[in-house]
């Protein structure tokens, strides 16, 4: 299943994506893809309804991240080895954890803005998991499974000045706003064979500039969620990045950092693909 919200910021309506072309609304069955949807069971409580809801045609409607602003936005650093090895990093025993501010939601095609100072901001295309039930303490990562809604592309903006040059705290360049696209759509788990082999992309001004697989992932989504459950409760509804592929703009020589006027596309496969214009500080 493909959850989809649409419709202006603010406003979108929880929709089940049926292709590129048709929908269903079920906007009367729950308010919006939230913490509470989750917990009352999820995807799960869609199923049957939506085989006998007439279908709707998408008509140029503006896509908004798949889910509600969550309780929490956790992130996973260098979690994929060939990219620890382009920053020259050693790879980590076990994941490394910081935050983003979940205001940093936007839609998968939404303005990404460069905040004001920024002088190095970079892209990161990232799988996303999405929980699914109240999780803590599981006794095995096999048990995430069941706590999994589901997957997403995101893009983990980042402002290296503010990240690396201002106190070494990794959230002050993680948080601006808009920081955190994501999207199109959120795909439960019984649509992905494997998830440890996705192959992810990212182009800046049609130029691939990271190429990447899920294979390479230090630690896998299960694992990411049974480690963190050990520190944390998860609430339905949070989001987990779970870190990005070699290529990011820090890592070349000499760096590549994101312009106004820059256009980057990026994608999941199975998961769909983003489309964002870098537009300048306000």
């Amino acid at each position: 299943m493909h959850l989809m919200r649409i419709g202006a910021p603010g406003a979108e309506k929880p929709v089940v994506r049926l292709d590129d072309t048709h929908y269903v609304d079920v906007s009367d069955l729950t308010p919006d893809f939230d913490e509470r949807f989750f917990a009352a069971g999820g995807p799960a409580l869609l199923t049957d309804a939506i085989a006998a809801r007439p279908r709707r045609t998408f008509a140029g409607e503006r896509v908004g991240a798949p889910i509600a602003r969550p309780h929490q936005i956790l992130c996973i650093g260098l979690n994929y080895r060939d990219h620890a090895a382009e920053t020259g990093q050693p790879v980590p025993a076990e994941p490394i954890l910081f935050t983003k501010s979940p205001n940093t939601l936007i839609g998968p095609h939404d303005d990404v803005r460069i905040p004001r100072g920024a002088t190095k901001t970079d892209w990161e295309v990232e799988l996303g998991i999405v929980i699914g039930r109240r999780t803590s303490y599981l006794d095995t990562p096999e048990q995430a499974r069941d706590h999994i809604a589901g997957y997403c592309v995101v893009n983990d903006v980042s402002e290296r000045a503010f990240q690396m040059e201002r106190g070494g705290q990794w959230s002050k360049g993680k948080s601006a706003e808009t920081f955190n696209p994501a999207g199109p759509w959120l795909v439960t788990p019984d649509e992905i064979p494997d998830i440890t082999d996705l192959a992810l992309w990212l182009d800046v001004n049609g130029v691939r500039r990271q190429t990447g697989t899920t294979k390479t992932m230090i630690f896998d989504p299960y694992v990411i969620v049974h480690h963190l459950s050990q520190f944390m409760v998860l609430e339905p509804g949070d989001l987990i990045n779970t870190g990005t592929p070699p290529g990011v703009g820090m890592g070349h020589r000499p760096p590549v950092w994101l312009q106004p006027g820059d256009v980057m596309e990026l994608g999941i496969d199975r998961l769909g693909t983003q489309r964002q214009h870098v537009v300048g500080p306000r």
